[in-house]
């Protein structure tokens, strides 16, 4: 899998934040940041714990408001609007502790997604998501006899379900067999075809870099540097920060 080889043209940015600000008491959570996210894009977040970067996710996605600063989706400006909002423009995003229906089968919770997004075709889109995840011979099983795998896999198909332009997978492999982490990242590879945009919340550096186009790297609130994989690995200070290797 070579990334590169599909990056997106530059400065056609989906996802636009700037001198973003969150405190929690005393804590600077996110501290000024500024990125950019290109339309279809997969681009991974990385940083060590406390850097800020699933507080990122929440102010973008909605569930938290920013104390200042800007947040442009797709032309629409977000900072502050309500979660709902923010989805139905076209935004989805995934937890690192899947948020599901745990009494409703796998099939129900794909169609619950759609019904608060898009429901026409909900029922021919769920049949792809159970294909495209590899989940057919569990789609009548209630979401809480799952794997803890499966769990997240059937929580990536929720956000696949609401048809977004931008999902924001946070630590999606973390913790799964081998085998589901390669269904994962072939699904984020053939959804990018289909013009979907990726950000990624990852610790897992051999899924960065199979499947990102580029990694923006956050420490203490802010985004101290972004490139390509090959770029970051060069970084000897990203590298014994961030990464744990010696320079």
């Amino acid at each position: 899998m070579n990334p590169a080889t599909q990056a997106p043209a530059n400065g056609d940015p989906i996802l636009v934040v700037r001198d973003l600000h969150k405190h929690f008491g005393g804590i600077k959570a996110t501290n000024g940041v500024n990125l950019e996210v290109n339309r279809r894009e997969i681009a991974g977040l990385i940083g060590p714990n406390g850097s800020g970067k699933s507080t990122l996710f929440s102010l973008v996605s909605g569930t938290v408001s920013p104390d200042s600063g800007q947040i442009r989706f797709d032309g629409h400006e977000i900072a502050g609007r309500n979660a709902h909002v923010v989805a139905r423009l076209g935004l989805a995003r995934t937890f690192q502790i899947p948020a599901l229906f745990d009494n409703m089968t796998v099939t129900e919770n794909l169609l619950a997604a759609a019904a608060q997004a898009h429901w026409q075709g909900a029922r021919e889109r769920a049949a792809e998501t159970l294909s495209l995840l590899r989940l057919e011979h569990v789609a009548d099983n209630r979401a809480s006899d799952l794997s803890g795998g499966q769990q997240k896999l059937l929580e990536f198909g929720r956000a696949v379900m609401r048809q977004a332009s931008l999902v924001l997978l946070d630590e999606v492999t973390a913790g799964v067999h081998p085998n589901i982490r390669k269904i994962i990242l072939e699904a984020i590879t053939q959804l990018r075809g289909r013009g979907i945009t990726f950000l990624i919340i990852e610790h897992d550096m051999e899924m960065v870099r199979s499947v990102c186009d580029r990694i923006i790297v956050m420490d203490s609130g802010r985004v101290v540097t972004s490139g390509t994989f090959n770029d970051i690995v060069r970084n000897s200070e990203v590298m014994q920060t961030y990464l744990g290797r010696p320079q």
